[in-house]
């Protein structure tokens, strides 16, 4: 006969949730310092940072601004793909790669919304045709921007283009298709081969929404 009480000793416990914010982000804040529970320290910015950011670079450098802000994007998707890669590694013991796509989306969505970014979710409708679409509400880059009639997230894009590079091992590009800053609920980012996913830069010019886009996207990559 088994018994019970070694098989559950046997057992190795489930590790939680690294990421919840408890347990993940610690400090003293009235001095200041904060840190994840890796010990690396974390650095938090008021509103009125981000929205002279856009200001300051909007007079600096114009339209090339969201360009600027999309490539900063890249840098900080590199190196956040890097440090998260090295978290879960060392509390899951497995590699990103290892892992369960359910697993692998709880992880970033929580680390997400620990961060202080928003909400995000992973919509993999799209998957087949080659696509996968972000979706984030409550951004403070979109909550920062002046109110627009063009996606004003270009950080955000830049940083999911090079994380979603890093994880996929191909070179991704992110086009945001609905912005939290033109009135919309949510901010909506496509993400796919650079060649396919920059034809929806034309049809956001033209005004179309993100449903229209991704049917046009689809159909494009059928023919």
């Amino acid at each position: 006969m088994i018994d019970v009480s070694n098989l559950l000793q046997a057992q190795k416990p489930l590790p939680g949730n690294y990421f919840a914010y408890d347990a993940y982000v610690s400090g003293d804040y009235e001095i200041g310092l904060i840190e994840n529970r890796a010990g690396a320290r974390l650095i938090a910015f008021p509103k009125l940072l981000l929205e002279a950011m856009y200001i300051a670079l909007e007079q600096e450098t114009g339209q090339a601004s969201g360009v600027v802000l999309y490539n900063c994007g890249r840098w900080w998707g590199k190196n956040f793909y890097r440090r998260f890669a090295e978290e879960i590694k060392q509390y899951y013991g497995k590699s990103i790669a290892e892992m369960e796509m359910v697993e692998f989306s709880e992880c970033i969505k929580q680390c997400w919304k620990t961060y202080g970014w928003g909400v995000m979710d992973i919509d993999l409708s799209y998957y087949q045709q080659g696509y996968l679409v972000i979706t984030t509400t409550h951004s403070p880059f979109a909550q920062a921007a002046t109110p627009s009639n063009k996606p004003m997230c270009f950080a955000e894009a830049g940083l999911l283009s090079a994380f979603f590079t890093q994880v996929s091992g191909k070179e991704l590009g992110c086009v945001q298709t609905a912005c939290e800053s033109m009135g919309e609920e949510s901010n909506y980012f496509v993400l796919g081969i650079p060649d396919r996913v920059e034809k929806a830069q034309a049809w956001l010019t033209e005004g179309q929404d993100h449903q229209t886009i991704m049917e046009r996207l689809c159909v494009n990559q059928a023919t």
